[in-house]
């Protein structure tokens, strides 16, 4: 399985430290198995957020595409929108899960904005923006991923 990590960070583009986060998140489809064949950083842009994620769907073949920050409320969060712009369908049950998993770690964990969907046979995973919220967000939905890129791509698993 082909996966490509975003990360969408305007401090992170702009050269203001590293991309932790991005690598956790290349570091969790790893462990799913996948193949991680881009990782890019990205400005707080919907438009260039939606663009990206195009790419990684129709161009790319990825299927499966892991984005990082811009799920909160801050004015510049814009990932929910643009992911929105893009998928067909929407997989509200992994969101909720990944909320879910916050929630004893964070008094905040529903302000998290996240949202996963399916553009053709690829599943769009908007994660947190720090490592650690990324690996308690994976923990929760890291055995129901495979089963669902197995159904998105035509297998019927038992």
């Amino acid at each position: 399985m082909r996966a490509a990590i975003l990360t969408a960070s305007t401090s992170i583009a702009a050269g203001a430290g590293e991309d932790r986060s991005g690598r956790a998140l290349a570091e969790f489809a790893t462990g799913l198995g996948c193949e991680v064949v881009a990782t890019e950083v990205v400005t707080d842009d919907r438009d260039l957020i939606s663009d990206r994620l195009r790419h990684f769907c129709d161009e790319a073949g990825c299927e499966l595409v892991l984005t990082t920050g811009g799920t909160g409320m801050a004015p510049g969060d814009v990932t929910p929108e643009a992911i929105r712009e893009v998928i067909e369908r929407e997989a509200p049950g992994i969101a909720e899960a990944m909320r879910l998993a916050s929630r004893e770690h964070t008094p905040n964990w529903m302000l998290s904005r996240a949202v996963a969907g399916i553009r053709g046979t690829t599943l769009i995973v908007s994660f947190p923006g720090s490592p650690r919220s990324i690996a308690q967000a994976g923990d929760a939905i890291r055995e129901a991923l495979p089963h669902a890129l197995a159904l998105l791509a035509g297998e019927r698993p038992h």
